[in-house]
């Protein structure tokens, strides 16, 4: 049987071309709402994509995967590793910094912020990029996984080899080989011989 060649659009082309028969629409030309649109446009075409290929698209690293639904603010400001797998609806906010050690998964409904917005509500000042935003880097370490939904607030360190379990809020760093639990912490739990020893009752 004779292969089809598969022809692989211009994302460019494709959107200039979209923005084109949209004219109708009442859409403002300046550089953060075209910014903000080009992002919703891809988030639309990514659903046309496996979670490898949305990976590959986002240009994440190898072996990473993002299921749909899933969101990335300020992808130009997300660090993240090798075999890292996000959830559908999850929402990374790069918008402080973000990295992602490698082998993490993110869960479904997860959110990671780096930035939080309160003062402006609170001040009565809740306008576009305001000054009154804060923005604190975020980091997760290498072999992490992060059930959902959880919530990891801006500027929090969580160590390597942290399990968080689903409806855990986590506002403080968090050490190597930690097991979180909503709000408490177990140190020093994922060690070597323990994990030798679950792989071992699976015959791994």
């Amino acid at each position: 049987m004779k292969k089809k060649n598969i022809k692989i659009v211009n994302s460019e082309k494709f959107f200039e071309t979209l923005k084109k028969n949209i004219s109708n629409l009442f859409l403002k030309d300046n550089k953060r709402k075209n910014k903000i649109r080009k992002n919703i446009l891809h988030n639309v075409a990514n659903l046309l994509l496996t979670d490898d290929e949305r990976a590959t698209a986002l240009g994440l690293p190898a072996g990473c995967r993002i299921r749909e639904g899933a969101k990335i603010f300020d992808l130009e400001k997300l660090i993240i590793g090798e075999y890292c797998w996000i959830g559908e609806n999850a929402i990374l906010d790069a918008s402080g910094g973000l990295q992602i050690g490698s082998h993490c998964s993110i869960g479904p409904s997860v959110f990671i912020w780096s930035h939080t917005s309160h003062l402006t509500n609170l001040s009565m000042q809740n306008e576009i990029n305001s000054k009154k935003i804060i923005r604190k880097k975020t980091t997760i370490g290498n072999g992490c996984f992060i059930a959902g939904p959880s919530v990891i607030l801006p500027g929090v360190k969580v160590g390597n080899k942290v399990l968080i379990r689903p409806f855990s809020t986590v506002s403080k760093d968090i050490p190597d080989n930690s097991l979180v639990d909503g709000d408490k912490v177990k140190k020093n739990i994922f060690t070597k011989d323990f994990i030798d020893f679950q792989l071992k009752k699976i015959n791994v």
